[in-house]
């Protein structure tokens, strides 16, 4: 525990100080002890002291920061695992946070006022009843710096009401937000509108008035977002006569000179245009009375809003406003003339389709943000990407009109374009945006209504561009270019793409980064089409004349400035290799050395995730394919690949710690039959406790001990025998877990089925106590499902008399209840082959090698488990599960800890261990009951005329057909 002393500040004090040092040397040693100390009492309260205390303001905002993530790491309760902040802690933050939050300058407000949202998603209303009487009474206290805290608070706790399930905890949650804010906010919104009048020649006043407004217009968007409130019903009037009059206002004062940042205004009048698209598309019929209008408001803002970047949110929303309105049937009036759809065509959509400077240099500078808006469409409104959005909501009623207007424009600005290609470039730019925006947006193809034939445009207008002779003139119709190759890839003709693909593999060289990032994402996605019979549609075969220059050109393209770490040129490389196969091998040295430096140079800063991702995914594809035309080439990736691995694990290199575990099972599961020693030397290492701490670490780690378990179990127990106990303690570990029991059941089949018998005689008994007593604690479908598999495993290992004898030496009779209680009546349960196949091998053994069965009071459970046996191979599965189970197996990783990404090209084949014994486990019953019957003649045929079903009977009757036996 941490007391709350001068002392233990001035400590906190000096190691958030080193945080903050640019020096890795220093950083992360006071990193790594702040995160041993987070576990103690008080902990998060010293924070708390200091921000409110201390006299530096970089210590204030670092402790504000620091007790954020602190929160966000440990303040949800996760089933299973400990408590991180004891209940005393989590009393007195909740007392002191908001008047703590509400006090503190805006920079640490923000920190608290998130914070406070993490506390209210798993708190509030039920464990924080008084957060919301708490926060309200403050609106009466007339300062705005409180109110906004407030309003900021409340939005940060609000806002999941946009996209949260419909649910009537979600209902009972909003209706008590409501009744208890509702009217408070009205009442603050009116009086903050009247405030503005007053004060409409004060520009420090007006500035804080319009940082409230836009809260409140924020406010107003998640509360009335899921259904419409009958509060806000009545009130309609208040709130859109003001939202109207705040769209047409215009103060001189709140006029910004900055280009690129919007100002208030344009930022209150971009979520008014939101709020009114929220009601114009959910609550039309009420919203009715308003609509027109705010239709003329948001047509007049759009026609006179300037092309500056500070309008771009402003008007990519009024926009969306329209877009919404235009596609609802009974708006659609308002739409009709001609004249209106030219008038917007003309005024709206047009100039905001245009390529501005703006655009031009981010294309140039800001690349990666470029692409992602581009490529990926995010969420970053664009003038543009609203743009096609209305020409898609026009196209819905008017696509014939539309497209005859847009058609004269495509025709003359691509002969603008022709007239003086180097200065009027941006004329065909915007010529091609149009084509592929009002193409893709039409969903319903008509040839009648076609903008352009899209063949003859690529060969006309895109091709050229592709086929100059120097790859870095004009970058932006290149990108263009690329990009329609990209969107139109399924309906330009196949000889088409296979003539751009040497231009695609050509443009991997350009300098501009979004041209050479859009080659190497249009080749990915032409490797990834698929074709007849589902084989890839460009082959191997096709590729052959290119795969040098294409391999040359993807491995030089990420030594180019800028991209050194693209993601989609690595996607491309995992993509080439994938579709390739065989025919890369020739080049697996060079390509494999490059993979591995690459590797040593991002493990030192780990920081883009996905081109980490395709990078192993890369290393694993070499692999696969030059082992499987050569299995002792294992060795040479093993010499390349083992000092770089070595060096992740030594430095911790958490992100990349799960893929070395699944590269190394792969390397592992290539050799026959023995473990070589430099992975032997490595085993005690993978059984540390702290490695197991790291939920990311659990499945490949996991696979990787099965891999040592199926190699070299002989190995493990003459040369490492006192690794065992660790080996059962992290399986002891991972089936207390709700979340990893089936990870603990993984371990164990594999231990049973591949360690000699010996070597575990001594723990088998305890392995079973600890499962009955988790069996007693909490007894989950997941749980049950896998435990009936490793029984039957078990039974079919070392017999089924053994299973009996084990269970009894438990406790007496305990054989039966187990057979009673859980085999009988939850084997519908399991699932998939070869654990259905484990399954039915066992029951049989049970029911026709375990004496036992025939001759004790067991005998009265035969029948009922044939007939489970035969219910399991004939009835559909039971997917049932209990309510309370439903969310158990979402493991939901709290805080910043990678989780685990599978790697698709290092996947196991899925391993039968009763393979080789048993081909059709109802013949094999067949079989199994005509030996029994041998042994004991009439009994079986006795038993089962008087007690098995007619439907079983009959269906047992088959498999002895099947099996050309019959019972004695």
């Amino acid at each position: 525990m941490a007391h709350l002393s001068d002392a233990n500040l001035q400590t906190l004090t000096e190691y958030l100080k080193k945080t903050l040092d640019p020096d890795p040397a220093i950083r992360r040693p006071a990193e790594k002890f702040l995160e041993s100390v987070e576990g103690s009492q008080n902990y998060p309260l010293l924070l708390l002291t200091l921000l409110e205390k201390s006299q530096e303001n970089v210590i204030k905002v670092c402790a504000s920061v620091t007790f954020k993530n602190y929160i966000k790491r440990n303040w949800r309760i996760v089933e299973d695992e400990p408590n991180k902040i004891c209940e005393l802690d989590r009393i007195a933050i909740k007392a002191n946070i908001v008047p703590l939050m509400l006090s503190s300058p805006e920079q640490i407000q923000k920190q608290l006022s998130d914070a406070i949202s993490i506390i209210g998603r798993e708190d509030f209303p039920q464990k924080w009843p008084d957060l919301l009487t708490e926060m309200v009474n403050r609106f009466q206290s007339g300062d705005f710096h409180v109110i906004n805290g407030v309003l900021r608070t409340a939005h940060s706790l609000f806002k999941r009401y946009r996209h949260e399930f419909k649910s009537n905890e979600l209902w009972t949650e909003i209706k008590l937000v409501l009744d208890a804010f509702a009217l408070p906010l009205t009442n603050l919104f009116k009086a903050t509108i009247e405030l503005c009048s007053t004060h409409a020649n004060d520009a420090s006043a007006l500035k804080v008035l319009f940082s409230s407004l836009i809260l409140i217009a924020k406010l107003f968007y998640s509360l009335n977002f899921q259904d419409l409130p009958e509060f806000f019903e009545d009130n309609m009037e208040t709130w859109m006569t003001n939202f109207h009059s705040l769209l047409t206002l215009d103060n001189k004062l709140l006029q910004t000179d900055d280009e690129e940042e919007a100002g208030l205004l344009e930022l209150l009048k971009s979520q008014i245009c939101d709020n009114a698209a929220l009601y114009a598309q959910k609550y039309d019929e009420e919203f009715q009375p308003y609509l027109p209008r705010f239709v003329t408001a948001i047509w007049n803002l759009l026609v006179t809003t300037g092309q500056e970047v500070k309008y771009d949110l402003l008007v990519s929303n009024a926009i969306q406003f329209l877009a919404s309105v235009c596609e609802r049937p009974h708006y659609k009036h308002l739409f009709e003339d001609q004249n209106t759809l030219t008038s917007i065509c003309e005024k709206v959509i047009v100039p905001n389709m245009e390529f501005r400077a703006a655009d031009e240099e981010a294309f140039e500078d800001n690349s990666e943000e470029y692409i992602r808006r581009d490529l990926e469409g995010s969420d970053i409104d664009t003038r543009r990407r609203a743009a096609c959005d209305l020409v898609r909501g026009l196209c819905k009623f008017f696509e014939g009109p539309v497209t005859g207007i847009f058609s004269g424009y495509v025709n003359s600005m691509l002969q603008e374009y022709a007239k003086n290609p180097s200065v009027n470039w941006k004329h065909k730019d915007a010529a091609i945006y149009l084509v592929t925006s009002l193409m893709k947006s039409c969903p319903l193809y008509n040839p009648a209504n076609e903008l352009v034939n899209l063949t003859e445009f690529f060969v006309n207008h895109i091709q050229p561009d592709l086929k100059s002779a120097t790859v870095n003139e004009f970058p932006v119709l290149k990108a263009d270019g690329i990009k329609y190759i990209m969107i139109f890839r399924n309906q330009v003709p196949k000889e088409q793409l296979l003539v751009s693909i040497p231009l695609l593999i050509n443009h991997l060289q350009a300098e501009s980064i979004v041209v050479h990032t859009y080659a190497a994402h249009a080749l990915e996605r032409l490797f990834t089409m698929r074709g007849t019979n589902n084989a890839t549609l460009i082959t191997a075969a096709e590729m052959a004349p290119f795969v040098e220059v294409l391999l040359t050109n993807l491995f030089k393209a990420l030594t180019l400035p800028g991209s050194s770490e693209n993601e989609y040129i690595m996607k491309a490389i995992m993509r080439s290799f994938s579709l390739l196969q065989e025919s890369i091998i020739p080049y697996i040295p060079s390509v494999i050395t490059q993979l591995t430096q690459k590797l040593l140079a991002v493990s030192k800063n780990p920081s883009k995730p996905h081109f980490n991702h395709y990078m192993f995914e890369s290393i694993c594809l070499s692999i696969r394919i030059t082992c499987k035309a050569n299995p002792e080439a294992v060795g040479s990736f093993e010499e390349a690949l083992f000092l770089v691995f070595t060096e992740i694990l030594q430095n911790d290199v958490q992100e990349f710690i799960p893929y070395v575990f699944q590269v190394m099972s792969l390397l592992l599961e290539m050799h026959k039959n023995e473990i070589p020693s430099s992975y032997m030397a490595l085993f005690p290492h993978l059984l540390q406790p702290v490695l197991w701490e790291r939920t990311g670490n659990i499945p490949p780690l996991v696979r990787l001990l099965q891999a040592y378990l199926e190699r070299g179990a002989s190995t493990i127990a003459s040369a490492a025998a006192d690794k065992i106990p660790g080996l059962l303690g992290v399986f002891q570990k991972l089936i207390a877990s709700k979340a990893n029991d089936h990870q603990g059941f993984y371990l164990l089949n594999s231990i049973i089925e591949h360690m000699p018998p010996e070597s575990v005689d001594q723990y088998r008994k305890q392995i079973f106590i600890l499962l009955f007593q988790r069996l007693q604690n909490s007894k989950t479908t997941k749980f049950i499902k896998s435990f009936l598999v490793f029984i039957n495993l078990y039974c079919v290992r070392y017999g089924a008399l053994a299973l009996q004898e084990i269970f009894d030496s438990i406790q007496p009779k305990m054989f039966g209840m187990v057979l009673e209680k859980i085999i009988i009546p939850e084997i519908q349960k399991v699932s998939g082959q070869v654990e259905k196949k484990i399954c039915a091998v066992g029951i049989t053994k049970i029911l026709t090698e375990c004496p036992p069965m025939m001759d004790t009071e067991y005998t009265k459970l035969w029948i009922p488990l044939l007939q489970a046996l035969i219910g399991l191979f004939e009835l559909p599965e039971d997917d049932t599960i209990p309510d309370e189970e439903h969310f158990i197996d979402i493991e939901d990783t709290p805080g910043y800890q990678t989780a685990f990404s599978q790697l698709a090209f290092a996947g196991r084949k899925e391993h039968d261990p009763v393979g080789q014994m048993v081909n059709n486990p109802r013949i094999h019953l067949a079989q199994s009951l005509h030996k029994l019957s041998t042994a004991c003649p009439g009994r079986v045929l006795s038993m089962l005329s008087t007690s098995l079903n007619a439907e079983a009977l009959q269906y047992l009757q088959g498999y002895l057909q099947a099996a050309s036996v019959s019972l004695l």
